[in-house]
């Protein structure tokens, strides 16, 4: 039997190897060539990981910065290319989220037996 390491790294590989990923890639390195895309983009997420922050540690978040959250997110979505990064991340995220279900079933079935 395979060690679960060596199981875990051939998925890394895959991963790497997926559409999903192939595409993200794509659509990040052209946000990333562009400077006011970069710019733009690197401000919408400075502004996410702000809010996250605040959030995770329990600190309130005022009206003032809920409404610059929802210009930047506005901004981007207009953006095009920004725009296809987010969706192509999305699409990389239901990836990672279908996989997480899969590696984590045995103890979903383990769990669930002994509810039963």
């Amino acid at each position: 039997m395979s060690n679960v390491y060596d199981s875990a790294n051939e998925l890394e590989k895959a991963i790497q190897e997926s559409d999903e990923f192939k595409d993200l890639k794509a659509a990040y390195d052209k946000v990333m060539e562009d400077p006011n895309s970069k710019q733009m983009f690197d401000n919408f997420r400075n502004t996410q990981l702000e809010l996250q922050q605040k959030q995770m540690q329990g600190e309130e978040i005022t009206e003032e910065e809920v409404e610059k959250a929802k210009q930047v997110v506005e901004l981007v979505q207009q953006h095009e290319d920004i725009s296809k990064l987010m969706e192509q991340e999305q699409r990389v995220n239901v990836l990672i989220n279908d996989i997480s279900r899969i590696i984590t079933k045995p103890l979903e079935e383990l769990y669930g037996a002994q509810q039963q």
